[in-house]
């Protein structure tokens, strides 16, 4: 018994490392480098496309609790991400490079994945996983939508600019965690009112990169909106998001700044850092007029300029089950964020839970729907929910898990309930076990 599993992202990764370590045959079919997706830097597996960050690291966290969830349920990505760790304070964050090559090490080496470069342009027959992500090629996007019956929805995802940490001039940048929580992981760029103003108006006077017509109509996902798009929204819109300044004190100043622009780890050996929410849409020019404007980056070395592409995605509601299975044909499951499922952790979660299921399926054996008192089971129960009108991509999210009742004097209490929360989830999973 075989299964073919459509794309070597984080989904596709797990899900197929999922079947072979039970015994199952393996097609992993991917399209790079044979296709480019345009967002795409290399031909390796699990590539990590925009920030390098699975978010909060702890249970305190709804995206944390998922992180120890995947443990407890058997994960294969999340402890190489683990081994792949670079500092980010509370964060989970990867060595990029190293963690692509260690999947793609794994996959290659197990004898139960067969790997095939090559493009799939048609849902194939039999035992099927697709995991083909947001950047889905046309010929698929156009069979996916013949099997669903409905339109996808596009929305897009822009991805940061990294730079070189020796080009930083640290006499202005200083290292700080928020609320100086865990390690002092991350570079501040601090800018007073006037510096500010300045970056300000360069960047909603900066040109934009024109869009493909048939981008026009789609749609920002709002967690991942480019900064010249929250800059619309007003002028201080910046200093309550990503450049906001509370709990960042420079200990040399012990000044709390107007604004501060956040740089976070990429790699292992600490030379390139990203910037934290500045994903943009901006020319490239303009990019680098706009970070060379930012106390402490005036010579910085942008070693990669951020990109907008459009993301995919089905109408999960009308077609997919909790257990990831297509209502319509029931040796078919999609995972990734083509489920509507947005975010690293999330692709990883769901690309677990089709692979598992998959398993389940061939060995006759019921498939596992988790309840929505786990973040994976909110998450796959809610992007299956056919009460949707309008769906959207969602990330895990305390909102969607289901509540708790706390004593009255403690139900402002947030740090309480996310531990309650999260024990709930771990006993129920261990008990599975």
């Amino acid at each position: 018994m075989e299964v073919n599993i459509i794309g070597a992202g984080l989904a596709g990764s797990e899900a197929a490392l999922q079947l072979a370590k039970r015994g199952i045959k393996v097609n992993l079919y991917e399209m790079r480098p044979v296709k480019s997706t345009g967002a795409h830097k290399t031909e390796k597996f699990a590539e990590f496309v925009c920030s390098n960050s699975l978010g909060a690291g702890d249970c305190s966290n709804a995206s944390g609790l998922l992180k120890k969830e995947m443990e407890l349920l058997g994960g294969e990505l999340i402890q190489i991400a683990r081994d792949c760790s670079v500092p980010a304070g509370n964060a989970l964050a990867i060595d990029r490079e190293l963690f692509s090559q260690t999947v793609t090490d794994k996959i290659q080496n197990n004898p139960n994945i067969s790997v095939i470069k090559d493009e799939v342009t048609q849902i194939p027959d039999g035992n099927t996983i697709i995991a083909s992500g947001p950047l889905t090629s046309d010929a698929l996007a156009n069979s996916i939508k013949e099997f669903t019956e409905n339109e996808h929805l596009h929305f897009f995802d822009a991805i940061a600019p990294i730079v070189e940490k020796d080009s930083i001039d640290f006499d202005k940048a200083f290292w700080a965690s928020r609320y100086d929580k865990g390690e002092a992981s991350y570079i501040n760029c601090p800018m007073n009112k006037e510096q500010y103003e300045k970056f300000y108006d360069i960047l909603i006077n900066a040109p934009k990169i024109e869009l493909k017509e048939f981008e026009k109509n789609a749609k920002f996902f709002e967690s991942c909106l480019p900064i010249e798009v929250l800059a619309s929204r007003g002028v201080d819109t910046l200093r309550f998001g990503p450049m906001k300044p509370v709990g960042l004190v420079d200990k040399r100043t012990g000044e709390e700044n107007y604004a501060v622009v956040q740089l976070r780890q990429d790699n292992s050996a600490k030379t390139l850092f990203n910037l934290v929410g500045f994903q943009t849409n901006l020319k490239w020019g303009s990019q680098k007029e706009l970070l060379q404007s930012i106390p402490g980056l005036e010579n910085v070395n942008i070693v990669r300029y951020g990109v907008m592409h459009r993301n995919t995605f089905i109408n999960s509601p009308k077609v997919l089950n909790a257990s990831l299975q297509t209502r319509k044909r029931e040796n078919l499951f999609f995972a990734g964020q083509l489920t509507g499922t947005e975010g690293y952790t999330e692709s990883i979660a769901t690309g677990m839970l089709a692979g598992i299921n998959m398993a389940r399926l061939i060995n006759n054996e019921p498939l596992l729907v988790l309840p929505k008192e786990t973040i994976l089971g909110s998450l796959t129960q809610y992007i299956s929910d056919e009460n949707h009108e309008k769906f959207q991509p969602i990330n895990s999210n305390w909102g969607i898990i289901a509540s708790i009742e706390l004593p009255k004097k403690e139900r402002k209490n947030k740090k309480l309930k996310a531990e309650l929360l999260s024990q709930r989830s771990i006993e129920y999973l261990k008990g599975l076990n």
